[in-house]
Parts: structure tokens; sequence; C-alpha cells
């Protein structure tokens, strides 16, 4: 019993017993083990932080990306909004062109048909004259008479010619409604004859190539 007094008292060069340095080192252990939740605490909330970070970056990303595809949207939009205003812009230019060409084309034929109704006044003078001439053909009195009146009706003639008024050619025996206006058809014995100008009973004028009145004529059917 002294020897085992005295292993408790001196061990190792201490005044401990071995059983006493066992429940010191427990309390070491313990005490590690009660420190180091505080580093794993320390650790976790070091990882939250970089996680936040991590988060913050990804979000500044994600709005960075996002205005990007809002900025790059808006320029497709851009860009077909400008062509379609560009389509629009040609279509009236060519519609504007058309307008001015047809509004030229009017104005110059109304200028050149201006005189038309004030020509076609003076026709009925013109079939006068003639039937005068036609009158005095057998008086020789008349002689000086008939030769004033060719003056005149050469003079009015040639006026009207130089002003686009113009005979139709008598000599032409071809029926043509847009040209001609039958007044009466007559029974021909001969099939050639058929739909063909036997007489004009009133000559038809044109001005500028323009039907001013339609010649009156007699057909052959």
């Amino acid at each position: 019993m002294g020897k085992n007094k005295n292993k408790n008292r001196f061990w190792g060069g201490r005044d401990v017993s071995p059983e006493g340095d066992d429940m010191e080192e427990k309390r070491d252990k313990m005490k590690e083990k009660e420190e180091i939740p505080e580093e794993v605490a320390e650790s976790q909330e070091a990882t939250s932080a970089d996680a936040s970070e991590t988060d913050e970056v990804t979000a500044e990303d994600v709005d960075l990306s996002s205005e990007e595809d809002n900025a790059r949207n808006e320029v497709e939009e851009l860009r077909s909004q400008l062509e379609k205003e560009k389509k629009e812009y040609m279509f009236l230019m060519a519609e504007f062109d058309n307008f001015r060409k047809r509004t030229l084309r009017e104005k110059s034929e109304l200028i050149k048909n201006a005189a038309e109704s004030a020509f076609k006044g003076l026709l009925p003078i013109v079939d006068d004259f003639e039937r005068a001439l036609k009158a005095t053909e057998g008086v020789g009195d008349a002689g000086a008479v008939r030769e004033g009146m060719e003056l005149i009706y050469k003079k009015l003639k040639k006026y009207m010619e130089q002003n686009g008024v113009r005979e139709m050619d008598p000599e032409d025996r071809d029926f043509d409604a847009d040209r001609h206006e039958a007044i009466s058809a007559v029974p021909v014995p001969d099939e050639s004859l058929k739909g063909k100008i036997l007489d004009t009973v009133e000559k038809g004028y044109t001005i500028n190539d323009k039907v001013l009145r339609h010649a009156k004529v007699v057909v052959g059917q």
C-alpha cells in the first residue's frame, strides 16, 4: 500500500497520479472540442460571405446580360422600323412621280386641245363656204364673188391646219365606227361594197389626231 501511495504522489516527476493525467488530457481534449465550433463558425461565416459575394456578382452579371438583351432588341426594333419607313418613303416617291407625270400629260393635252370647242364652232362656217362655192360654180357673173370666197375659205382652212385641225380623208371607203357615223344604209348589188362608204354627207375632222367631228356617211349593205 505504501508503494501505491508513492506512485500516486510521484509520477513522472510530478505530484500527480496517472489517473490525474488522464483526466487532464480529457479536459484538454474537451477544451479543444469546445474551441473547434468557434473555428467552424468562423469558417461558415466566411463561406457564407463568399457565397453572398458570389450571389451579388451573379446578379450583376444577370442584370448586365438582361440590359444587353434589351439594348439588342431595341436596336433590332429600330432597324426594322427604319426599313419600314424607308419602303414607305420610296412608295410615296414613286406615287408622287407618277402623279407628276400624269399631271404634266393632262396639262399638255389640255393646252393642245384648248381650242377644240372654238374650232368645232367654226366647222359649220366652213360647211357654208363650201356650199356657197358649189352653188356659184355655174354663175358667170359671180366669178369675182367666188374668187373672194375661195380666198377666205383657203385662209380659214390653213388657219385650222396650223392649229391641228384637219379634214378626214374623203377617199377612205372603209367604214370605221370610231371615225364615221352612218346616217343611212343603202342596199348594194355588189358584195364588195357591203360595209363600204358610198357617200359622205358631212365631212369629219380631227384635232391633233383626235376626232373633233365624226364624218356622216352613207354605208352599203
